[in-house]
């Protein structure tokens, strides 16, 4: 290929004097082509082959890993140019979509706690059992833009604003409970390598692509994060089956003083349970927004989320005395070390009534807090404290974001701080600044107090050297990758590895795939190294890489969905399959004990016209079979009448209804007659899958099938049927 040009325009251009360019995709065939403006072009375009790492300002950077800290341990310096300038551009990436989080959805409700919690924590809003404080929680996608996929393989933002009577509290977290980075440094560098590819935006809404899997395996530290993505955790069957996390460690303080280190926890009330990865694919085309839309149904009907909020304490002279470091975000705290303990309760029971006023404007940042929560010295904690203020000042147009409706605070606000763009108060007197004595000193600061006290922050004591460095207590990777994968049953493990193989199967570069392989996974359990290795057509490890290193804690069942259900059936959905001659007492019987249940029955026809009964009654459908396929349901209902029965053998949408909720493990009744489906689809009874009539002990066996979420016994088989 041609050299690059040598100009004079800019001597900080590193397109000078390349003699052969390493950089990928500057060799492919269509180089070779140009014209008068690609010409014009060549100029701006810049080569970093054989060049040094440097700042904006053409400064080489040494350390491009650690943001400036007091001490290995200690808080972030505000003076590191380096971290500032990345984490500005990057906030300024996008305007006005959020770089990541982009597409969302949210609803309004409120928490309440369960007791007085005074001992733990000043937070007037975890003071009294009868108050309820509003809230506004936003659930998101990470990698793709505002029109991806709702169920692509991804983590999920899980942000809720509390409107307290002391000022806005954000809880700023995801589904996951740890990241893939320690230092806020790298975050730039992360989602860089997980958006699509700067060349040419590909792939939308996914991580199985070359950068994303070039950057984890290079950097080990994201090796537990990965682990979690490739778990049925990033595959949620919905935004109310999630847990939630704050992933950082964060102080509680009492009006004493006193100060506990916290783990925050959100626990849904209808169980954590997932979709399956072709249930999962199939859902993004066929209802791009099927997330959204249960999310908002679920409201509208009454069947209001919940979460249990919680957290771990750990007390604070008790530090240092796990096989982790606290502050580490790569890491949790095992439940069967410190267990959860219940603040109270979020329930979500009100839509927004304009998305773009009220879900799109929200404004989340981990650096508003109230007294009585303070922050830990968490690197990557650290940096958000200064990223979310600075993006939310471009994408919503300047300082004043706060004063867009969605973000005011319940409580007043009075300061000096005035002006600029979509200022909407009018604030009274003459003196915009503090102290004065115009104003006759309005508004003055308020001192600390156990009660609606002016904020304070913990007077940690701090003695270190000012360091570009990170602890050796966040050197270990592994163990708890490890800890999470040996924590899973057995389909889990193997929906890992499935994931696993699907996504390294995307990646081009041979040696990116060995590496993840040899590096990471071989490092984290050798079984699930050698069973994606076969996958990919690669030699399976002997070894690590790195010395294993003994974790106090092996097994955690509080990792495993398996063990997260809600034992219940309420908010399910149920569909009914019938055609015309069918037995209109089974259905109503059905959705008489479903009613019970508090689960949901849609009757669905071969088209969305009524169905007449056998006893010549019409009943009207609420969709066709066509139009809402099984993958919408939790449970298929086949009702008897022989005539009906017929129509559907014959129909071939409806029978791809029955073999498709088969194959994706959901519980199936077949009612009278409809047993004759078991031959027409050459399928076999088991456990979940139901031969009876219209008698309480038929619907009990049904609906114990479904409250298990899926028939896991019958995964071995469904491989033979067809996708």
């Amino acid at each position: 290929m041609a050299t690059k040009k040598t100009t004079t325009t800019a001597t900080t251009r590193a397109s000078s004097n390349v003699s052969h360019s390493q950089l990928a995709g500057t060799d492919t065939l269509d180089r070779g082509n140009t014209n008068a403006k690609l010409d014009s072009l060549e100029q701006f375009r810049s080569d970093a082959t054989e060049q040094a790492l440097r700042t904006n300002q053409g400064v080489k950077i040494s350390n491009n890993q650690n943001t400036l800290k007091v001490g290995d341990r200690g808080p972030s310096l505000l003076e590191d140019f380096i971290m500032r300038e990345k984490i500005t551009h990057f906030d300024h990436e996008r305007i006005p979509e959020r770089i990541v989080h982009a597409r969302g959805t949210a609803a309004h409700g409120y928490f309440q706690t369960y007791e007085n919690h005074a001992a733990l924590t000043k937070a007037g809003f975890l003071q009294d059992p009868g108050k309820k404080t509003p809230v506004f929680v936003r659930f998101s996608t990470v990698q793709g833009p505002r029109g991806s996929g709702d169920t692509v393989r991804d983590v999920r933002g899980f942000a809720v604003k509390f409107y307290t009577d002391e000022g806005n509290f954000d809880l700023v977290g995801n589904n996951m409970p740890v990241f893939f980075i320690q230092d806020a440094i790298k975050f730039p560098d992360f989602v860089h390598a997980v958006k699509p590819e700067p060349h040419n935006e590909i792939p939308t809404g996914g991580s199985a692509h070359d950068t994303f899997w070039d950057f984890v395996s290079l950097v080990p530290e994201s090796a537990h994060m990965v682990l979690w993505t490739m778990s049925d955790r990033a595959i949620p069957k919905s935004l109310r089956t999630m847990q939630g996390f704050g992933i950082h460690t964060f102080r509680l303080i009492n009006a004493d003083g006193k100060s506990s280190f916290v783990k925050f926890h959100w626990k849904p009330k209808f169980g954590v349970c997932s979709l399956l990865w072709d249930e999962a694919q199939k859902l993004a085309g066929k209802d791009t927004d099927f997330h959204r839309r249960d999310l908002w149904e679920s409201i509208e009907t009454g069947d209001y989320p919940e979460w249990e909020f919680g957290v771990q304490i750990v007390a604070e002279e008790d530090e240092h005395t796990f096989d982790f470091d606290l502050l580490d975000p790569t890491k949790i705290i095992p439940e069967e070390l410190v267990p959860v303990t219940p603040l109270g309760k979020m329930v979500l029971n009100r839509n927004p009534d304009n998305f773009f006023a009220e879900t799109e404007q929200v404004a989340f940042c981990p650096g508003h807090i109230v007294p009585g929560i303070d922050f830990s010295n968490d690197p990557l904690l650290q940096g958000r404290l200064f990223s979310y203020t600075d993006t939310q000042i471009s994408r919503l147009g300047g300082p004043n974001f706060h004063e867009i409706p969605i973000n005011r605070p319940v409580a007043p606000n009075h300061n000096g701080q005035r002006d600029a763009q979509h200022r909407t108060t009018l604030d009274k007197g003459r003196a915009s600044y503090e102290p004065n004595s115009i104003d006759g000193g309005w508004p003055k600061e308020t001192p600390p107090g156990a009660q609606d006290g002016g904020f304070e922050t913990y007077p940690e004591r701090l003695e270190a050297h000012k360091v570009r460095r990170r602890s050796e207590s966040f050197a270990d990777h592994f163990s708890q990758a490890t800890l999470f994968f040996q924590s899973m049953s057995d389909h889990e493990k193997e929906h890992i590895i499935a994931a696993y193989s699907f996504e390294l199967g995307k990646v081009e570069r041979t040696w990116i795939r060995e590496r993840q392989v040899n590096e990471i996974l071989a490092n984290i359990d050798l079984e699930l190294a050698a069973r994606v290795a076969q996958n990919l057509g690669l030699p399976a490890p002997t070894a690590g890489t790195v010395p294993g290193k003994a974790a106090a804690v092996t097994q955690s069942p509080a990792l495993s969905q398996v063990n997260l259900l809600s034992g219940t059936i309420v908010s399910r959905k149920v569909a009914i399959l019938a055609a015309n001659g069918v037995d209109g007492a089974a259905i109503a019987a059905l959705k008489k004990a479903l009613e019970v249940e508090g689960a949901h029955a849609r009757l669905l026809g071969p088209t969305s016209a009524p169905v007449t009964t056998a006893d010549g009654k019409h009943l009207a459908v609420d969709a066709s079979m066509e139009g809402m396929p099984s993958i919408a349901f939790d449970a298929v209902f086949v009702a008897g009448g022989a005539e009906s029965v017929k129509a559907l053998s014959a129909n071939g949408v409806a029978l791809h209804f029955v073999l498709e909720a088969y194959k994706h493990l959901k519980a199936i009744a077949l009612n009278g007659e409809a047993k004759q489906l078991l031959d027409v689809l050459h399928l076999s009874a088991d456990e979940g899958l139901l031969v009876g009539g219209n008698d309480s002990k038929a619907f009990k066996a049904f609906f114990a099938a479904m409250a298990q979420h899926r028939v896991w016994a019958r995964e071995p088989k469904t491989k033979a049927v067809p996708a």
